[in-house]
């Protein structure tokens, strides 16, 4: 078997290829000897660089690969054994660090990938920052704008002002070409041009509120472009350019429900105004989003602005609306209080007046009465006295009932026998009974104190009045008078919700119950009784003449003094229950005995006549005069009578006892006679008792006398029990102030 020789037989190096390998290593030496030193002067220009034992690792690769290669310049040629071994060895360590630089390439490639993303998620964020400063120079670029148009927009309260500098602000600030302002009409159904920057259109062009463009801006809270050829755009002339953008916002406007803002309209609903802004011709400027939020802002700025002033405009308005309505009523409080004194003036000069003519009436009458006279005469006579008595009690409730209503009349307190009130209205009442054949009948409670502290005038006159009402509107049959110490749980009554009594260790209330056995009274009737001159279906009906003015002054007594009246029936033909409570003191000693003030009607005890006893009247009125030294001659008295001040002054002398004075003489009045007596007569039992005989019921009246040392007051008319009654009491107490 022939032998095959695979190896390709050795040729003699070929001289060139020798010369270009050596040539190649000599400059791959060169290079990669290089390549390190570009690395050192990386890393120690590279402060920050993470992988500096790397590019250590990487260049001693590099260096040994240029080693080799350098090494390899020698093996050309013949070379010897130590040669081939610093070959064999340089060739060794640069295969291990070439091992060793790609295992560590493979850990450190994924670490320069990460590098790379967070270097470009840096970069993206940088990016990101920077929008965000620009957009935070811009607020603040736009912030700066709108405090400025703010500042402007609010240096005046004044709506056209704040409007027009709005429009000129933006102009100037967004170097706009146009900016207008529609503002709805009266109507709510069209914009009509209001306000414009340039003022170069007629201001009061209209366009219908209802536009697809308008809804479409009144809908968004934002600003909105919108054509240049809109109608609310329609505002420039005309030009060779192309228009620049418009945009419109709207303006929210006050809520007017409650406002009446000269020619604005009365808005019931949310509306608006319209604004719009348009950048010039000439320019292929546009909006930016920084200046369409300065626009939104402004827009709301203006409306807030509107709203100030809007309020403004009102609460002028309503000062003026006020101050024009407190002079009506200081000119109305003024006329009230000319007339509350014109008719109080009037009032005491007719209750003077008439109670002169009545004191006559009555005086005669009752001397008449005294006198032979036929039963038919008899009878008139009675019939004039009565008729008398109730025209003299319609003026007292007349004054009492204008004092009332003026809020002038005051309780007159002080201490009193509660039972002789009552007794002293069953002894007046009864004769007046008696004559219709009533049963008139007293209760009066076990527990009810004897004494108490309150008004007995307009007690006795509540009273007088309540049951004479029974008697007027009953035919027949009985009328009860029941008065008890109310309790506790009496004090609430269901039928009087209205009613809040307020109970106290020093007070109680007394309940007072008239019941008749009358025609009775229908339910929806009851509430007419306590107004004046009230005339029912029922009292109408029978003839009555209506309540007058009894239960209306009844009323206001009992709510003047805390208490509470009402009225019960079932209805007509059953009867009627009146009902009242006051509030009264309880005096401090029950046996205190009672003050020296006398009821206003004196019990008929004492003499009937008086003989000799010497009497001085003073009253500037002859008939007057007269008819009180009548009175005083029936009752045998020796009377002296004068008719001014300086006569009484002259006459009197210590055997008058008793001086009756008119205090309302021309001159020097009675009040300075009374001092001028005192002064005159210094001993007591010297000094005649002076009583004041007048017309006047006001409480100046007996503070005066009281105040000038006066011993009584009686007010006219005067009848001749009642002259007998005050000579009695006179005599007897020495003092009799009648109460008023």
């Amino acid at each position: 078997m022939d032998s095959c020789n695979c190896i390709e037989p050795q040729r003699p190096p070929d001289d060139l290829l020798m010369k270009y390998q050596y040539i190649s290593d000599f400059f791959i030496a060169l290079a990669y000897f290089s390549i390190p030193l570009e690395l050192i002067y990386f890393v120690k220009k590279s402060a920050v660089f993470p992988y500096r034992w790397v590019l250590v690792q990487f260049g001693a690769f590099i260096v040994l690969c240029g080693a080799t290669h350098l090494i390899n310049l020698w093996t050309f040629t013949m070379h010897t054994r130590t040669v081939a071994m610093v070959m064999t060895t340089a060739k060794v360590f640069t295969a291990v660090v070439s091992c060793a630089t790609a295992l560590m390439l493979v850990h450190i490639i994924p670490d320069l990938l990460s590098v790379k993303t967070r270097e470009l998620f840096l970069k993206n964020k940088a990016a990101e920052l920077d929008r965000e400063m620009g957009l935070i120079r811009t607020q603040e670029e736009t912030g700066r704008h709108v405090r400025m148009l703010t500042h402007e927009i609010r240096s005046t309260l004044d709506r056209h002002t704040i409007l027009k500098t709005t429009l000129v602000e933006l102009g100037r600030t967004l170097a706009l070409e146009e900016c207008a302002l529609w503002m709805p009409t009266r109507t709510g159904l069209e914009l009509q041009l209001s306000y414009t920057l340039r003022q170069q259109n007629p201001v009061g062009y209209t366009v219908p509120i209802h536009l697809p463009v308008i809804n479409q801006v009144f809908s968004s809270s934002h600003a909105v472009k919108i054509s240049p050829k809109c109608p609310v755009a329609l505002i420039r002339p005309a030009g060779k350019y192309m228009p620049g953008e418009v945009v419109a916002v709207r303006v929210p406007l006050l809520h007017l429900s409650n406002f009446q803002i000269n020619d604005w309209p009365e808005l019931s609903t949310k509306r608006y105004a319209l604004m719009v802004l348009m950048l010039p011709s000439d320019s292929a400027r546009q909006w930016h989003v920084h200046e369409l939020e300065l626009v939104e802002v402004v827009a709301d700025q203006v409306a807030v602005a509107l709203s100030h002033a809007a309020i403004l405009e009102e609460s002028m308005r309503a000062r003026d609306l006020l101050m024009e309505q407190n002079v009506a009523l200081d000119l109305a409080r003024r006329e009230a209080e000319t007339a509350i004194r014109a008719r109080n003036d009037f009032l005491a000069v007719m209750n003077h007046e008439m109670r002169t003519p009545m004191h006559a009436i009555i005086a005669l009458s009752s001397l008449l009465q005294e006198t032979e006279l036929t039963p038919e005469q008899r009878l008139m006579v009675e019939t004039i006295l009565k008729s008398s008595n109730l025209l003299s009690t319609l003026i007292n409730d007349v004054l009492d009932l204008s004092r009332l209503e003026d809020g002038s009349l005051q309780l007159d307190l002080g201490t009193f026998n509660l039972f002789a009130v009552f007794r002293e209205v069953l002894n007046l009442i009864k004769p007046i009974a008696s004559v219709k054949k009533l049963h008139v009948s007293l209760n009066l409670a076990p527990d009810l104190p004897e004494y108490a502290i309150g008004d007995e005038k307009r007690l006795m006159q509540t009273i007088l009045n309540v049951v004479g009402n029974a008697v007027k509107f009953s035919k027949e049959g009985s009328i009860s008078i029941t008065a008890f110490f109310a309790k506790s749980e009496l004090l609430r009554d269901s039928r009087t919700p209205e009613f809040f009594p307020v109970p106290s260790d020093n007070h109680f209330y007394l309940r007072v119950q008239v019941k008749d056995s009358g025609v009775g009274i229908s339910p929806q009737d009851i509430p007419k009784l306590f107004t004046k001159f009230a005339q029912t279906q029922s009292t109408a009906t029978r003839n009555s003449g209506g309540s007058g003015l009894g239960l209306a002054i009844c009323k206001r007594f009992v709510n003047l003094m805390e208490g509470h009246i009402w009225i019960e029936s079932e209805g007509l033909g059953k009867g009627c229950t009146a009902i009242f409570m006051v509030k009264l003191g309880i005096p401090e000693r029950l046996n205190e005995p009672k003050l020296p003030f006398m009821p206003k009607v004196p019990t008929n005890h004492g003499p009937t006549a008086f003989p000799g006893l010497k009497v001085l009247v003073m009253d500037e009125n002859g008939v007057s005069r007269m008819v009180t030294k009548g009175l005083l001659v029936h009752l045998g008295c020796d009377v002296t009578m004068v008719s001014s001040s300086e006569e009484c002054l002259r006459v009197v002398s210590h055997e008058h006892k008793v001086v009756f004075m008119d205090v309302c003489v021309p001159g020097m009045d009675g009040y300075e006679v009374a001092i001028r007596i005192n002064e005159k007569f210094t001993k007591r039992h010297e000094r005649p008792i002076i009583v004041a005989l007048t017309g006047n019921t006001d409480k100046v009246t007996k503070e005066n006398c009281m105040r000038v040392g006066m011993d009584g007051i009686i007010l006219k008319p005067v009848s001749l029990d009642k002259m007998r009654s005050v000579l009695s009491d006179l005599l007897e107490h020495r003092v009799l102030f009648e109460a008023i």
